[in-house]
């Protein structure tokens, strides 16, 4: 496909997207049309629309860390979840300031899978371990702690893997590795996600 004609998509496919997000999704229409444009963030769009495998067992293990803030809509459909991506961009880059602020950075937030079901986690330098399972149908990962249990879901990335929560899901993590109740970032966080619906967030990871 042309790059002109896929330009033409996503511009439709983020019209459709945003015409259910309000105000904050006007506002970031500039913003989507021009990183449309960019390569990197083309790419990855054609990457998630036409390579959306589903991430095994396998692909699980190792260690992540933490590059940028990570994002994902839960539409299958092909518009839908075009237009979601190139919104990504933006909402990427609106989370960051808010992570930086809560501490998470490439120093000290992490993950490692292993082979036995065990995890151990590092979260804005707090640690978190335990047991993990996970569902290759659904990409649940089900992490269960001492401190808490809670879900996330695994998304290949180019060059990676992402791992996202429900926004209410997050925040209580967030709270509850850094003692952040009632902390105005995490109040940001919230307000950003809650602006569109279906959307999952968390951690892109290499």
């Amino acid at each position: 496909m042309k790059k002109t004609k896929i330009v033409t998509v996503l511009m439709v496919a983020a019209t459709m997207v945003l015409s259910g997000c309000g105000m904050a999704g006007q506002q970031t229409m500039g913003n989507i049309l021009s990183g449309a444009a960019n390569g990197e963030t083309l790419g990855n769009v054609i990457a998630s629309v036409i390579g959306a495998t589903k991430v095994t067992q396998k692909d699980l293990i190792g260690t992540w860390k933490y590059s940028q803030p990570g994002c994902a809509f839960t539409s299958d459909k092909l518009l839908a979840q075009a237009g979601g991506e190139v919104v990504a961009a933006d909402i990427k880059s609106r989370l960051a300031p808010y992570y930086q602020k809560v501490g998470v950075k490439s120093s000290n937030t992490s993950i490692t899978f292993n082979n036995d079901g065990t995890f151990a986690a590092t979260i804005a330098g707090k640690k978190f371990s335990g047991n993990y399972t996970y569902d290759e149908a659904t990409s649940k990962i089900t992490l269960q702690g001492l401190l808490l249990s809670i879900n996330c879901y695994a998304k290949k990335n180019v060059g990676g893997m992402a791992i996202l929560f429900e926004s209410s899901k997050l925040l209580t993590l967030l709270q509850t590795m850094a003692a952040l109740s009632g902390n105005a970032q995490l109040q940001g966080i919230g307000d950003i996600a809650k602006s569109y619906d279906g959307l999952r967030v968390g951690f892109d990871m290499k």
